[in-house]
């Protein structure tokens, strides 16, 4: 292994849980703060119980309603568009007469004979 590339490892690491439990094992950080571990997890404890970690469903509900609010808002735009680029254009000037362009003639070619 190369010198000095890796981090510190700490042999007695901290893992202190929600719950109160605290782990000792090996990592390269000294203490490390979890929300649920095997002693009050519902999967290994058996016991029913919400997991709802930091209000993960308020602010996925949050995001949700907020893009359909957007979605809802371009819609109502669009809609606005459509009705704008429907309704004739009324103007109090009388329409102008589009004056001709004069018709650009094409460069005659001259043939050179060609040699033998």
């Amino acid at each position: 292994m190369k010198k000095d590339i890796h981090p510190k490892y700490f042999k007695d690491a901290k893992i202190i849980c929600a719950c109160g439990n605290i782990i000792i094992t090996g990592s390269t950080k000294p203490e490390t703060k979890v929300e649920v571990c095997s002693a009050c997890h519902p999967f290994y404890t058996g016991k029913k119980r919400l997991v709802d970690t930091a209000g993960q469903l308020d602010r996925f509900q949050k995001r949700f309603d907020k893009s359909a609010q957007i979605k809802a808002d371009i819609e109502k735009k669009a809609k606005e568009a459509k009705k704008k680029a429907k309704a004739p254009k009324v103007s109090a000037e009388k329409p102008k007469k589009a004056a001709k362009k004069p018709v650009a003639k094409k460069p005659t070619v001259k043939k050179t004979p060609k040699k033998k």
